[in-house]
């Protein structure tokens, strides 16, 4: 609510600049929606704007006179045309008033992403410090991939990181060079979905993570085991562990092959190597199917760190939002197609992608994405 309220406020305050600019008259302006009642309102003195909060957070309006929209139809303008009202302007002015709201919207989200770059900077892990390479599903398999390729480029594209523009461009693309065993390899792309591709699980392509442990939760079942920090994990219930990513899924199919059962709990056989040495061990999880074993996804990796001064952040924000608008624009052919329709969420499914636990990175780079 807190970031659609800003992002209402700012964009209906587009149409509003504009039409003030122009010297058009507007008679409301409001946050949210208040049909029937107002939870506040106030209109200034001398002032032709009531401005007021409604009631039902879904977006908000502004009132502006002599213009067909939601708040008033052609009805209300059986009257002469006053010239403080937005028909009695040029069409340029009318249509800087209309689109006004999407314009404001936009240079915010440009705003926002060039003061996070100041503020945070930008952290990552490039595609060619994943000494370890990729891990690829059964699909990306059957196209040419391997197991520990170095994503390099794609149509000759180099391939910086790993997020869902290199998804993108990787499924777009007609072959792509990877580094695999120090030699430089072509895979040649079939014609394939990013919609697709999006859905597998496990997922089509995902940084290998040695499967190597970082460290135990104390009292959590791998402690109470005698697992300790750089054991490396070798099976789970006789299935070959060859990274952490293999590992996720084996406790994940526990889990939920107890599940069906009815369990609360699963039971699994470890096998484990410690400085060359093998040994098994059993032990059972906890009622969450939580075994207490941490590794940090990319701890193994070299970390690049951009660091932006305060006008050095302008031009990088406004990189950042252009490459994420045209992305998603690019995306938007996937609505129209029966799948694509299925994914398209609402009010929810914006509340989804914002974190449980507060984090105002995260909320600001959200709200430049919305």
């Amino acid at each position: 609510i807190m970031s659609l309220s800003l992002l209402v406020i700012i964009h209906e305050g587009g149409h509003f600049f504009f039409a003030k600019l122009f010297k058009v008259r507007v008679t409301k302006f409001y946050l949210f929606f208040n049909p029937w009642f107002s939870l506040f309102k106030f209109k200034p003195k001398n002032s032709e704007t009531e401005y007021g909060v409604g009631w039902v957070p879904l977006g908000g309006y502004v009132q502006i006179a002599g213009m067909v929209d939601e708040t008033q139809n052609s009805e209300d303008l059986n009257h002469p045309v006053e010239e403080w009202e937005f028909r009695a302007k040029p069409a340029w002015q009318r249509l800087l008033i209309m689109v006004g709201g999407v314009l404001m919207n936009f240079l915010l989200a440009l705003f926002i992403y060039s003061m996070i770059l100041f503020t945070w900077g930008d952290s990552y892990v490039a595609l060619k410090d994943m000494t370890h390479g990729m891990e690829f599903n059964e699909r990306a398999e059957k196209i040419g991939f391997c197991d520990g390729d170095i994503l390099l480029s794609a149509d000759g594209q180099p391939l910086e990181r790993f997020n869902m523009d290199m998804l993108r461009i990787v499924t777009e693309a007609r072959s792509v060079m990877v580094n695999r065993d120090g030699q430089e390899v072509e895979v040649f792309m079939p014609e394939i979905s990013l919609l697709d591709i999006a859905k597998d699980d496990p997922a089509f392509v995902a940084p290998l993570i040695p499967n190597v442990v970082d460290s135990v939760v104390a009292g959590m079942p791998m402690a109470k085991a005698g697992i300790q920090a750089g054991d490396t994990l070798l099976t789970v219930n006789g299935k070959r562990v060859s990274s952490w990513n293999v590992f996720l899924d084996a406790m994940a199919s526990l889990k939920s092959i107890a599940q069906e059962e009815g369990k609360t709990q699963a039971d699994l056989t470890l096998v484990y190597s410690r400085g060359g040495v093998r040994d098994t061990l059993a032990l059972t999880t906890d009622s969450l199917f939580q075994v207490g074993v941490v590794k940090s996804a990319l701890l193994d990796y070299k970390q690049t760190n951009l660091k932006y001064g305060f006008f050095e952040s302008f031009p990088a924000g406004i990189t950042l939002g252009v490459n994420t608008l045209k992305g998603y624009v690019n995306d938007l052919k996937y609505v129209f197609t029966k799948e694509g329709a299925k994914s398209v969420g609402g009010f929810g499914t914006i509340g989804s992608i914002f974190p449980e636990v507060w984090d105002w990175h995260r909320f600001w780079e959200m709200t430049a994405f919305l």
